[in-house]
């Protein structure tokens, strides 16, 4: 296992991420394991020298903290692992459930702690970029529960680019402490973020880890999976033609390899500049593997033009986009360039 520092901070992660959004209790959705499936994954990423751990309060509604922070208490010890947690979508259905106000920033850390059985998180990560709330209350209260000891460093994960330098500018303005991790959305088959973010993640010396590098299951040419029958979010973010192509791409060139599509794909995300870990959320200690194998994948020329040839620019996938993304596919005519209107007329 790689281990490389996270941005200009001097913690060490591994290339690889355990994600555990799959972990937690079937009853919040049908496609997660519960405690007893979900301790051999941890395990096996454990041994395979993984000391990099993701999870949000929201997964399982809590109850993914509950089933992970068990398992970690029997099989590591705490400091051997770099813990993640991230706030900000709704716990509850009352008014101050969700978001980013120091109020539920503050109830958020201390029901991270209980249900993980810790008395720390390694980096505390807004979950996304909360429009309702000023940037000063939110980095204040995260640089409190830094000082307070409750989390080592801070995060953030999903958002616009502009949005991300209010954040940097408020804490450089007041001298907070500065987030050390950008989690973004990054694969074959979506490429915004090294428009910008990435590139200003880098400027900054800020580490970026990536999650959906198979885009929610379609790059493993697995699209009956349980998840991707019963997640609308897969065909929202990726079930236009241009995705279907690349996925087309991926499975070529894994065919000329002889390796799962997984391998390659997770390898080209590996592959990219300003990269500092990769998220793995893997339903077996075989689907684990291929990320393990893609570690020591290098892709030649052939395969990477054969990868990015069908890639077309298309809107961020983001919280502010959901249910509008325009799909790269062509749209009808409308009003006076509608050829069908002008006949009827």
């Amino acid at each position: 296992m790689e281990y490389v520092r996270l941005g200009q901070s001097g913690l060490k992660v591994s290339r690889l991420c355990l994600g555990t959004m799959n972990m937690g209790t079937p009853q919040w959705k049908p496609w997660i394991f519960d405690e007893a499936q979900s301790e051999p994954i941890v395990k096996h990423a454990l041994d395979h020298g993984v000391n990099f751990v993701d999870l949000a309060d929201f997964y399982s509604t809590g109850v993914g903290e509950e089933v992970v922070g068990r398992i970690l208490k029997r099989l590591v010890k705490r400091d051997e692992v770099v813990v993640t947690t991230k706030v900000g979508y709704d716990m509850a259905s009352h008014a101050n459930a969700g978001g980013h106000s120091r109020k539920h920033i503050m109830d958020g850390i201390d029901g991270s702690l209980t249900r993980l059985g810790m008395d720390y998180v390694d980096i505390y990560m807004l979950h996304y970029f909360d429009v309702n709330t000023p940037v000063e209350e939110t980095m204040g209260a995260l640089d409190d529960i830094v000082r307070a000891g409750k989390a080592r460093y801070i995060g953030v994960s999903t958002m616009y680019t502009w949005q991300f330098a209010k954040i940097m500018q408020a804490c450089e303005r007041h001298g907070w402490h500065k987030p050390i991790n950008m989690q973004l959305q990054l694969n074959v088959a979506y490429r915004e973020e090294e428009r910008e973010m990435i590139p200003y993640c880098i400027d900054q010396g800020v580490g970026v880890s990536v999650f959906s590098p198979l885009a929610r299951g379609l790059l493993t040419s697995d699209a009956k999976s349980t998840r991707n029958q019963t997640d609308f979010f897969t065909a929202q973010m990726y079930g236009d033609r241009a995705s279907q192509d690349i996925a087309a791409s991926v499975a070529r060139v894994a065919a000329r390899r002889g390796v799962p599509a997984a391998q390659i794909a997770q390898a080209w995300v590996l592959s990219r500049p300003g990269i500092s870990s990769m998220l793995v959320g893997a339903d077996s200690a075989a689907q684990f593997d291929s990320a393990i194998a893609a570690l020591d994948t290098k892709l030649d020329d052939d395969e990477l033009h054969e990868l990015d040839r069908n890639y077309t620019p298309c809107d961020l996938i983001n919280d502010y986009t959901a249910g509008r993304r325009i799909a790269r596919e062509a749209r009808a005519a409308q009003g006076a360039f509608d050829d069908a209107l002008e006949r009827a007329a």
